[in-house]
């Protein structure tokens, strides 16, 4: 290990232990946060279809990969908030877990890239943490199976997103809407493990990286529609406008030079179809006009 390897390993450890201190020393108020003492249910109350074999919390445990010592934690994970008037849901271990997955991606970050500023590293933990991504981890790992929740809305778009996946095998970079309730119970069981492990980092991210991967590098990132758009009308001197109709019609149009090129349209969130209209535009710029990106 070179001197200078020495030096940023060091400084790595000097930021991480007052961190980790920190997060053990609280490690034990969490349950009673979360309010899971008293609360042991069953997964086998799971909202099923009938006629389909039940899955049990072991099932859960051996795809996740850890056992754990207090089991309703694990049942509150996968508890949505509509499963029950008088249920404990996995709120409170969703927001939990987010905030430990964010900081869990930025130390492996900070580690494993140390020449790449913020400016790169912020938009590299966006695509390994956003609702998409997460979705994705919880579809892989069929976590939907397991989830327990009586709002009939949720297992369509669930369906929907599953469907629309083989056309994005890494990431959509914004084409596609997730469903949260899919990426809320990654964080949620994240938050589980970590305060099942007594707020073991170490523990919580050797669960969390098996689930995470394959985990996305500098390599495999792309730019989002939008971003993508702006980026090859600047440099061609192309002036852009986006024009939000999600509230009227749920579209989004991109006008160019005064010129309507595209619009993109999305029923669940405005967002994915500003991305849309903003793609449909980008492959007309390049392909239709010769732009070269």
């Amino acid at each position: 290990m070179s001197s200078s390897q020495i030096r940023r390993a060091s400084w790595l450890q000097s930021c991480w232990s007052p961190a980790k201190k920190w997060l053990a020393s609280y490690g034990s108020i969490f349950n009673d946060f979360l309010g899971t003492k008293g609360n042991r249910w069953e997964l086998e109350e799971s909202l099923q279809e009938p006629g389909e074999s039940i899955p049990n919390i072991e099932e859960v445990e051996k795809i996740i990969g850890y056992n754990f010592n207090d089991k309703s934690l694990l049942c509150q994970a996968f508890t949505h908030l509509s499963y029950h008037p008088n249920c404990v849901s996995y709120e409170r271990l969703e927001y939990l877990g987010d905030s430990v997955l964010n900081f869990m991606i930025t130390k492996q970050q900070i580690s494993t890239y140390p020449d790449l500023p913020p400016g790169l590293l912020s938009p590299l933990r966006a695509a390994n943490v956003d609702t998409e991504k997460l979705a994705r981890v919880a579809v892989k790992h069929k976590f939907h199976k397991f989830l327990r929740y009586k709002q009939p809305n949720i297992k369509k778009r669930i369906n929907i997103f599953i469907d629309v996946l083989p056309n994005y095998p890494l990431h959509s970079h914004g084409m596609i809407a997730a469903p949260k309730v899919l990426a809320d119970v990654v964080e949620s069981t994240v938050g589980a493990v970590f305060i099942d492990s007594n707020a073991s980092l170490d523990k919580t991210w050797e669960v969390t990286k098996t689930l995470l991967e394959p985990i996305i590098t500098p390599e495999m990132l792309e730019a989002n529609p939008v971003r993508k758009l702006f980026e090859i009308c600047q440099k061609h001197k192309l002036k852009v406008q986006l024009i939000d109709l999600w509230a009227q019609n749920k579209t989004c149009e991109v006008v160019v030079d005064n010129q309507f090129r595209g619009r993109g349209k999305c029923l669940q969130k405005k967002e994915v179809a500003l991305n849309r209209a903003a793609s449909e535009v980008y492959n007309e710029v390049v392909n239709v006009l010769g732009i070269k990106s």
